[in-house]
C-alpha cells in the first residue's frame, strides 16, 4: 500500500474521555488521520468505538479533548454542525428516509452545501430553481459512483441491503466532506456485497477522500486500511500499521487472539 505524504492532518484528535455515570466509556483517546487515508478504529464489542465516533460526529458531548479538523480548530456540539465543519457518517443501523427516492435522499444530504434559503423556497425564486437542478444533477452523479445510478427514483425501502448501504454512502458524499465517517458499513453484508464494498471504499479513497473506518470485520479493515486504532475497554491499546498491529501482543490477547480474527 503506498505510503501517504506527511502533510497537515484531515482530521487531529487528542486525549478524548467519556464517561456514563459510572462506566469510563473513552479514557484519553487520540488519532491522527492524514489526507488520503483510510483509518481504521477496530475492538472488541463494548471497546469504545462507537461511543468515540459519536462522540466526533457530535451525538455525544465528551467530558475532555481537543479537537483540530482541516488545520482549525473544531468542537463537535450538534450533528448538523459536524456536517456543515466537514464530517459526514453513515450509520450501523441504516438511516435513509425510507419512503423517499433514492435521487431524494442523496439530494437532503446535498443541502448542507446549499445558499438559496428559506425564502427562495418558499417563492421558489429563479435562483433556488437553478440550485435545486444542480442538486439534482449531482446526487444523480453520485449514484453513478456508487454503482446505483439505476435506481435514482426507487425508493429507499426498496432497494437491497447492499444498496441502502451504499446510498447511505452517496448521501454521505453528497456535503463534500473532509473526512467520511463509516460506521460498521460491511454489517449484515454478504461476502459479495463486501466485495463491492471494498472495491467503492478503495475508489472513494484514490478519489483523495479520507475515510474513518469503524468495522468488525477484521480481514476487511486489514485490506484496506493505511493505519489502525484499536480500543478495549475505551483505552488505545494499539496504534499503527495493519501488520504492525496485527503483530501486537496486546491486540492478539484482547481482540484477535479472541476469536475474531480472519481467517
Amino acid at each position: 500500500m503506498p505510503e501517504v505524504m506527511e502533510a497537515e492532518p484531515v482530521l487531529k484528535v487528542a486525549g478524548v474521555s467519556k464517561r456514563f455515570g459510572g462506566l469510563q466509556a473513552l479514557s484519553d483517546v487520540g488519532i491522527t488521520i492524514q489526507k488520503g487515508q483510510v483509518y481504521g478504529l477496530i475492538g472488541p464489542n463494548g471497546a469504545g468505538k462507537t461511543t468515540f465516533f459519536n462522540v466526533l460526529t457530535g451525538l455525544y458531548t465528551p467530558d475532555s479533548g481537543s479537537f483540530e479538523l482541516g488545520g482549525k480548530p473544531y468542537r463537535p456540539s450538534a450533528v448538523h454542525e459536524v456536517a456543515k465543519s466537514g464530517i459526514a457518517r453513515t450509520f450501523q443501523n441504516i438511516r435513509l428516509f425510507s419512503d423517499m427516492t433514492a435521487l431524494e435522499n442523496v439530494m437532503v444530504g446535498r443541502h448542507v452545501r446549499t445558499h438559496s434559503g428559506l425564502i427562495g423556497a418558499v417563492f421558489r425564486t429563479p435562483g433556488f430553481k437553478a440550485e435545486e437542478a444542480a442538486i439534482a444533477k449531482r446526487a444523480q452523479e453520485l449514484l453513478d459512483y456508487v454503482g446505483i445510478g439505476g435506481f435514482a427514483e426507487y425508493k429507499a425501502r426498496t432497494l437491497s441491503y447492499g444498496d441502502q448501504r451504499r446510498l447511505e454512502v452517496a448521501r454521505a458524499l453528497a456535503t463534500d466532506p473532509k473526512l467520511i465517517a463509516l460506521d460498521e458499513p460491511a454489517a449484515g453484508m454478504n461476502s459479495t456485497e463486501k466485495v463491492t464494498l471494498r472495491g467503492l471504499i478503495d475508489r472513494i479513497r484514490k478519489d483523495g477522500r479520507t475515510i474513518l473506518l469503524i468495522e468488525h470485520d477484521v480481514k476487511l479493515v486489514m485490506g484496506l486500511c493505511d493505519r489502525v486504532t484499536v480500543l478495549d475497554y475505551g483505552k488505545q491499546i494499539a496504534e499503527g500499521t495493519p501488520a504492525e498491529v496485527q503483530s501486537n501482543e496486546k491486540v492478539i490477547e484482547a481482540y484477535l487472539g479472541a476469536g475474531h480474527a480472519a481467517h
